[in-house]
């Protein structure tokens, strides 16, 4: 069982890399490497370029369920990351970029930093029981959050942010989505037969998983139209898994009363890494440097 949720896993990463390639060409061709807007995500929906690298992320997204259900998340989550080194392979490929030194190290040290980090999170976490105060708690942070990244992204809608911001947010936003997730699975799965079902449904972190999936959409779509698609998978891979993990210590009680404050200032440090490597991996890819030296000659 545990084969098949490694093949699960790996099938997931490929999905994942071939999507994110086929939607970020698709942007690129469609924006010219400008902001996304209201008009470009309906003709973005008529594209079949990207509705077919929206198929294979789903698809992506279904097998890497499937593999967390087969076998522990230290075995699946790791390997999640090799989506990177996949979506920095094909889009080199089919863009005909060749992938300098300081790219490659950005993302090993991108890898190492996240692999280590979830390898200690799971170490170093148990199973808490979900209370009405700490998902009221989640809904509300989150509500936080979009109102955050999304006044700046209006009050800046006439200038364009950098790629970062938008997968910065998108990461977060995903995050947040991950354990509300969580948490209408784990409400869906102790409901009361004698009550009602949709008396029982959580509404309330229902409609902020809608708000933040589509507002990280949204992100995900800038950062394809201002940045390189390995950006998109390490915010996927390294942002959203380390925000979750983040508020389930915080805020819904996961970590375990046994665990050394080494650990925790490593998983810190682990955090530190990740991050550091897709800050640079924002700052040295081929194609950022060529954002930019064209901006210079205008």
């Amino acid at each position: 069982m545990v084969w098949l949720a490694v093949l699960c896993a790996i099938a997931s990463a490929a999905f994942l890399a071939f999507g994110t390639q086929r939607q970020s060409s698709a942007v690129q061709a469609d924006t010219g490497g400008l902001d996304v807007n209201s008009r470009g995500i309906i003709r973005l929906l008529t594209n079949p370029r990207w509705l077919f690298g929206l198929a294979l992320m789903g698809v992506g997204m279904l097998l890497n369920v499937a593999a967390l259900t087969m076998a522990p998340l230290t075995v699946v989550q790791p390997l999640g990351a090799i989506a990177l080194v996949m979506t920095t392979i094909i889009n080199s490929r089919d863009q005909g970029i060749s992938i300098n030194r300081a790219t490659w190290i950005s993302i090993i040290v991108c890898m190492t930093g996240s692999v280590a980090f979830v390898l200690l999170a799971v170490n170093a976490t148990h199973e808490a029981k979900l209370t009405p105060q700490a998902e009221w708690t989640v809904v509300g942070l989150l509500a936080v959050v979009v109102v955050f990244f999304g006044g700046i992204a209006f009050a800046r809608r006439r200038r364009p942010h950098g790629a970062f911001f938008y997968i910065v947010g998108a990461g977060v936003l995903f995050g947040f989505t991950a354990v509300l997730v969580r948490t209408i699975a784990v409400a869906l799965t102790h409901f009361d037969r004698g009550v009602p079902f949709w008396l029982q449904v959580p509404w309330l972190p229902l409609l902020a998983i809608v708000i933040a999936g589509l507002m990280g959409q949204y992100f995900n779509q800038n950062a394809y139209s201002s940045g390189p698609p390995e950006l998109v998978i390490a915010g996927l891979t390294v942002i959203d898994p380390m925000v979750g993990v983040a508020i389930g210590i915080v805020i819904l009680g996961e970590l375990r009363p046994d665990v050394h404050p080494v650990v925790g200032l490593s998983m810190a440090g682990a955090a530190i890494v990740a991050i550091v490597g897709v800050v640079a991996l924002s700052r040295h890819h081929p194609d950022v440097l060529a954002r930019k030296e064209k901006r210079s000659k205008e």
